[in-house]
């Protein structure tokens, strides 16, 4: 019986483990106050994808000690919150088939520091993890951002001017060679004779 009773405990938490659906998301994020932001969340499911069944819900812990707060949900169709803080701030960026549940989150606060929840069911596949963003909202880019983007502008103008002097260079090599290959090859000069020489 022990035995029996040991297998099955074994099938059911491998069944589980199976058919946990995973949730992918980017972790820690920062955005600059009055901009944009996407909250990536991916997932994979064991069970085939069925749009009709699907659901997603996103949900949002502030940073002081508050009451958890609806921010999406998905079902069939996006369902934006009809009141609170995200009202009218929330649009559906994501794609069911294609195992997507991120949302845009527009024009951000600093009441929107804090921790973005994505949860994701596809029964019979409803059990697993949930995926977790901290956003954090800040005035300017910080120091790591800027130093990226002025490396990636930076960049940028290196290989224009290093292409024009490659251009340039290869200009004037042509014009050098059509210099030499013209009529600058002066004919043989005929000695003349002097009569008075002998």
């Amino acid at each position: 019986d022990k035995l029996c009773y040991c297998a099955i405990c074994l099938y059911v938490a491998g069944v589980l483990q199976v058919s946990g659906i995973r949730i992918y998301t980017s972790g820690d994020m920062e955005a600059v106050n009055g901009t944009d932001v996407r909250l990536k969340c991916t997932f994979q499911t064991s069970s085939p994808i069925n749009p009709d069944a699907v659901t997603i819900s996103w949900t949002f812990r502030p940073l002081k000690p508050g009451r958890e707060e609806s921010v999406f949900h998905y079902q069939q169709k996006p369902y934006p919150p009809p009141e609170g803080i995200f009202r009218k701030r929330v649009s559906w960026a994501g794609d069911v088939m294609g195992r997507d549940a991120s949302i845009i989150l527009q024009q951000v606060k600093f009441t929107y520091n804090g921790t973005y929840v994505c949860q994701v069911k596809n029964p019979p596949d409803v059990h697993g993890t949930v995926g977790e963003i901290r956003l954090r909202v800040v005035t300017t880019a910080s120091f790591s951002e800027l130093l990226l983007l002025a490396l990636a502008i930076g960049g940028g103008i290196t290989a224009v001017v290093f292409l024009l002097i490659i251009i340039v260079s290869c200009r004037r090599c042509k014009k050098g060679r059509q210099r030499e290959q013209g009529g600058n090859v002066e004919a043989p000069r005929k000695e003349r004779k002097d009569p008075t020489a002998w």
